[in-house]
C-alpha cells in the first residue's frame, strides 16, 4: 500500500507540473489574442507647411503604406489592431479648409488588418513613421502630408510684404516727390539702423530691409510647459510672436517672418533652416519658462554656448527645450528635411558675441515690463539657436508655472507690453550694431 501511495503522490506531482506548464504556455497566447493594440486617440494638425495626422496607440504596430493616383490617395494598412470607435470617427477629424486632405476614413480591410484611406486635394510627398512613447504620449503612428513643392518661406515673406522683394536702396541723388522726401527724413532718434546719410548731400540712403525670424516655441504635438491653470506654452508663444511680428512689420525697414503661424509642430533644425532661407539678420525664439516650484518668476534671455551652460538652470532648460523633437515627433529617416549636421560644427564665436549683445538689449527692455529672473544673459546648448551666421536669442517671457505670471501671460495688455519691449531691444541693437551688406549664405540641405 505504501508503494501505491508513493506512486499516487508522484502522479499528482507530475500532473501538477504538467498543468502549470500548460497554463504558462497557453496564458501568453490567450492574453495576446485578448489584448490587441488599440488606437486611443487621433489628432489632426493642418497647416500650410504640411498636415500631420497622429494616431496614438497603446502598443507597437505593424504597418505598410502606398499611394494611389486618379484620384490621389494615401493608403495605410495596420496589422493586428482593434477597429474601434476612435478609428471609426476619423472622417469627422478632417476640416474642409485642410490644405491637403479631402477625406480620411478607416475600415476593416481583411481579417486582422485595418485600412486607412486618405483622399488628397493635390499630389503630396507623404511620410509615415512611428514615434516611441515620449512625454505624456504613448506610441504614435504619424502620417505627415507634405506638398511636392515645399512652401518657400522667402516667397511667403514677399507675398506678405510687397516691399520685401529685394533690399531697398534709395540713392541720395534720386529725385522723389517732396512729400515722399519729407517722410524719408530721419527722426532725431533713429528708428532703424539702415537709414544712413550720404556724405555729399546728407540725404538718407536706405541700404536694405532687416529681416527678423520669430520662432514661437513648441506647437502641434508638442504643447511645451503647461501652467497650473491649464495654459499651454505653445499658445502663449504664438500669441506673443504674432503681436511682435505686427509691430516689427510696422517699423521702418524691418520685416518679420514666423517659423509657424498656427498650431503645428516644426522640428528644431527646420526652424533654423527657415531663418537661413530668408537670410535673417536676427532669430528670436519665444518661450514661457517652467520650474518645479511655483514661486519661480521673471523674464530671462538665453543665447548659445559652445562651452557648457552658464548655470544649472540654463543647462536643464536647454535639455528640456531640446527634447521638443522627441515630444513633437520627428521622422529621423527623413534627413533631407534637416540641415546638414556639419552646419553645427562651424565656428560660431562671432555670432555668439553678437547674440550676447542682442540679449543684453532685450533683457534691459524686458526688465521694464517684468521682474528679471536673472540680471545677466545666460548661455546653454540650445539646438534652436545654432545658426552659425545669425545672431540668435531665446526669450523666456515669464514663468508659466507661476500662477500669477500665467495669468499675466494670458492678458492681452501684458502680451502687448512684451512685444513692445522686444521691439525696443531689437531697435537698440541695430542702432548700435548696424548690419552690413547681405552675405551669400552657405548652401543648406
Amino acid at each position: 500500500m505504501r508503494k501505491g501511495t508513493e506512486l499516487s503522490h508522484g502522479r499528482r506531482q507530475l500532473l501538477r507540473y504538467a498543468g502549470a506548464t500548460l497554463i504558462l504556455s497557453v496564458s501568453p497566447l490567450a492574453g495576446a489574442v485578448a489584448r490587441l493594440p488599440s488606437v486611443l486617440s487621433v489628432r489632426v494638425w493642418p497647416a500650410a507647411d504640411y498636415t500631420r495626422v497622429t494616431l496614438e496607440h497603446d502598443a507597437p504596430l505593424k504597418f505598410t503604406h502606398f499611394t494611389v493616383e486618379n484620384p490621389d490617395r494615401l493608403v495605410v494598412d495596420i496589422e493586428g489592431v482593434e477597429f474601434n470607435s476612435v478609428l471609426d470617427s476619423l472622417a469627422r477629424k478632417i476640416t474642409t479648409d485642410d490644405p491637403y486632405i479631402k477625406l480620411l476614413r478607416a475600415g476593416r480591410y481583411k481579417p486582422g488588418v485595418v485600412r486607412l484611406v486618405m483622399e488628397l486635394k493635390t499630389k503630396v510627398a507623404p511620410q509615415v513613421f512611428e514615434v516611441k512613447p515620449a512625454g505624456e504620449y504613448g506610441h504614435r503612428l504619424v502620417l505627415d502630408v507634405y506638398p511636392l513643392t515645399p512652401v518657400d518661406p522667402l516667397m511667403s515673406l514677399v507675398e506678405g510684404r510687397k516691399d520685401a522683394v529685394e533690399p531697398l536702396k534709395l540713392e541720395a541723388e534720386t529725385k522723389v516727390p517732396e512729400t515722399q522726401a519729407k517722410k524719408a527724413e530721419p527722426a532725431p532718434a533713429p528708428e532703424a539702423p539702415e537709414v544712413r546719410t550720404s556724405r555729399k548731400s546728407g540725404k538718407p540712403i536706405v541700404d536694405r530691409l532687416v529681416t527678423i525670424t520669430l520662432d514661437p516655441g513648441h506647437g502641434g504635438e508638442d504643447p511645451g510647459a503647461v501652467g497650473r491653470g491649464g495654459t499651454y506654452e505653445k499658445n502663449v508663444t504664438l500669441a506673443v510672436a504674432k503681436r511682435l511680428k505686427a509691430r516689427l512689420d510696422a517699423e521702418p525697414n524691418m520685416r518679420a517672418v514666423l517659423t509657424r503661424d498656427s498650431d503645428f509642430f516644426v522640428p528644431l533644425q527646420m526652424r533654423v533652416q527657415k531663418a537661413r532661407r530668408v537670410q535673417s539678420d536676427l532669430f528670436l525664439s519665444i518661450h514661457a519658462d517652467a520650474w518645479v516650484k511655483p514661486d519661480a518668476r521673471g523674464s530671462s534671455v538665453f543665447v548659445l554656448s559652445e562651452r557648457g551652460a552658464s548655470s544649472t538652470q540654463a543647462r536643464l532648460l536647454a535639455q528640456r527645450e531640446n527634447e521638443a523633437d522627441t515630444i513633437g515627433g520627428v521622422n529621423l529617416s527623413a534627413k533631407d528635411l534637416f540641415l546638414a549636421r556639419t552646419l553645427l560644427d562651424l565656428s560660431q564665436t562671432a555670432t555668439i558675441n553678437d547674440s550676447l549683445k542682442l540679449g543684453k538689449y532685450l533683457l534691459g527692455e524686458l526688465g521694464s515690463v517684468n521682474t528679471l529672473h536673472k540680471n545677466n544673459v545666460e548661455q546653454a546648448g540650445f539646438a534652436v539657436l545654432k545658426a552659425p551666421d545669425i545672431p540668435s536669442a531665446l526669450i523666456e517671457t515669464a514663468f508659466i508655472s507661476n500662477p500669477d505670471e500665467e495669468r499675466r501671460l494670458n492678458d492681452d495688455a501684458y502680451q502687448d507690453k512684451l512685444a513692445d519691449a522686444i521691439v525696443r531691444g531689437v531697435r537698440q541693437y541695430f542702432i548700435k550694431h548696424p548690419p552690413g551688406p547681405k552675405a551669400k549664405l552657405a548652401s543648406i540641405a
